[in-house]
């Protein structure tokens, strides 16, 4: 199959919706999905052959469009600095949680589907990033958002109405990056579809008409035979006694009973059924998996498609034995085809014993502010500030329901002793003052403190996971951060840390926490 490379600037904000956020906000992907651009290359196939809708029995049609193992369109990954396009970082890499990313200082990140040792002693996730390797060091890329506020108007008067006045926010990528797809084809069709992006200005996302989605294709689009996803050669990949699978791209499974299901075990179903073999059960602790929603929308139709969980990218699992027995013509037909449904859309892509390093040094690039930038005026910036503060409190309020939404008590605690707890947590809120629970734990008495200890949350005691949340407050929340213009904040920041934002939302997850077990009892 030839690779034809397409490089994407964005010219406006694209709004590539995902199911982020709260019903009245639009959150972008982090990248442009490889359905947007099957999308877009499809209306210009149309308007090129003067269609209004497409036959899908024409054999060009469905090869170019609706045949995975013909044609595929990959997301567009964000490019660095080097030109190079990016992938998402594996969620088997950790790092000492004390360890704080800065300019031209390297940190060193530990990738657990290797070995999982004792250092660090207190790991973390590394975080949403895509990386690159650059001069023998990986580089850490993070896309730019662009945050807009409207509110809703009525078409035919042109301003909001009594009933149509609600704000709504749209948070976008930002105008002025660049991107980088590969769309996977026949060699015969290399021509046609590079054909179709001649045109340089294309459109993608939603708000197109509200100047949102312009975005600019950069020449040339390069065909290559020998493109590789990951650049390193299968031949280096083969290993007779582990098999270590990335996901590249979400990925869409079904279990038996054709229901989608993000559960890791399909994966080595879906690669027995590839390459016609039996692999062993995963490697115990060599799972490292998350997983999200997905959905869409069908212009035909007008109407979005059904939302379905997935395996999200990055997620890797590790199979280990002395029967595995895996060539690099296997590990070329497995990355090649992919595994899964929707693999015209990108999903499904993977990556073959990638990683090999246990240590990984690990930089964010120095970034060059863009020329003609203006500084904020002093009221500009105290309007910015607001609104980050008020975004970072938003974030965290939704990530505190979804930790509790996981979080359950067993049988064994009374509710006069939840609702001491929730007293005590709740008198300690307004200073985020977690010594006055400390001091509960302390001094219960026997009766109640065989409560708390008998009481399970997860594997542990509730009284041990209540002290560990105390004790390092931050500890639970992981990676929450927002931008408004040049003004950033994060949940453990200076101004968070003076703020006791970590310990106040520690203590209402306690609260949140025991009152959902109060209602269960009830």
């Amino acid at each position: 199959m030839k690779a034809i490379i397409l490089t994407l600037e964005t010219q406006q904000p694209v709004l590539a919706t995902s199911f982020q956020g709260d019903p009245n906000s639009d959150v972008s992907y982090p990248y442009i999905p490889g359905s947007m651009i099957r999308g877009a290359i499809i209306g210009r196939y149309m308007r090129q052959y003067h269609l209004s809708e497409l036959d899908l029995s024409n054999d060009e049609v469905k090869r170019l469009f609706f045949d995975a193992k013909r044609t595929r369109y990959l997301n567009a990954y964000i490019l660095s600095q080097k030109n190079k396009r990016t992938l998402p970082l594996p969620l088997s890499w950790f790092k000492d949680k004390d360890a704080e990313f800065t300019d031209n200082l390297p940190i060193t990140v530990y990738d657990f589907s290797i070995e999982k040792g004792e250092d660090p002693e207190t790991p973390k996730a590394v975080g949403e990033y895509f990386w690159a390797k650059e001069g023998g060091v990986v580089k850490l890329y993070k896309e730019k958002r662009r945050i807009n506020i409207h509110n809703f108007r009525d078409r035919k008067k042109g301003r909001s109405t009594d009933n149509q006045g609600e704000l709504f926010r749209y948070e976008a990528l930002d105008a002025g990056q660049t991107f980088q797809s590969i769309i996977l084809c026949e060699d015969d069709d290399v021509e046609t579809i590079q054909n179709l992006l001649v045109e340089p200005n294309i459109w993608f996302g939603g708000s197109q008409s509200a100047g949102y989605g312009q975005t600019k294709i950069i020449p040339p689009q390069q065909s290559s035979t020998n493109w590789s996803e990951i650049g390193i050669p299968a031949e280096d990949r083969e290993n007779d006694e582990v098999l270590s699978i990335t996901l590249l791209s979400d990925t869409l499974l079904r279990n038996d009973q054709g229901q989608p299901v993000a559960d890791p075990s399909l994966i080595k179903q879906a690669i027995e059924d590839v390459l016609n073999i039996t692999l062993p059960q995963p490697k115990p602790g060599g799972i490292f998996t998350s997983s999200t929603l997905i959905g869409g929308f069908n212009r035909k139709w007008g109407l979005p498609l059904p939302q379905v969980p997935v395996l999200t990218a990055g997620s890797v699992i590790v199979f280990e034995g002395e029967d595995i027995e895996i060539t690099s013509e296997q590990i070329q037909r497995l990355e090649a085809s992919g595994i899964g449904e929707r693999r015209e859309d990108g999903f499904g892509r993977i990556a073959v014993n990638w990683i090999e390093s246990e240590y990984i040094q690990v930089i964010l690039p120095k970034l060059s502010s863009p020329s003609g930038l203006l500084a904020l005026s002093e009221g500009s910036r105290l309007i910015a500030e607001q609104m980050a503060q008020r975004l970072l409190e938003q974030k965290l309020e939704q990530y505190l329901q979804k930790q509790v939404g996981y979080l359950s008590l067993d049988e064994g605690m009374s509710n006069s002793q939840l609702s001491r707890l929730q007293s005590v947590a709740r008198q300690a809120l307004p200073n985020g003052d977690c010594s006055l629970v400390v001091s509960l734990l302390n001094n219960l008495p026997s009766n109640a403190r065989n409560q708390f200890e008998r009481t399970k949350i997860g594997n542990k005691s509730f009284k041990q996971q209540l002290e560990e949340w105390l004790k390092n407050p931050t500890d639970w929340i992981n990676g929450i951060e927002v931008k408004i213009a040049d003004v950033e904040r994060q949940f453990d920041d200076d101004r968070a840390r003076q703020d006791k934002l970590a310990e106040k939302y520690t203590l209402r997850l306690i609260m949140a926490v025991a009152k959902k077990a109060t209602k269960e009892r009830n």
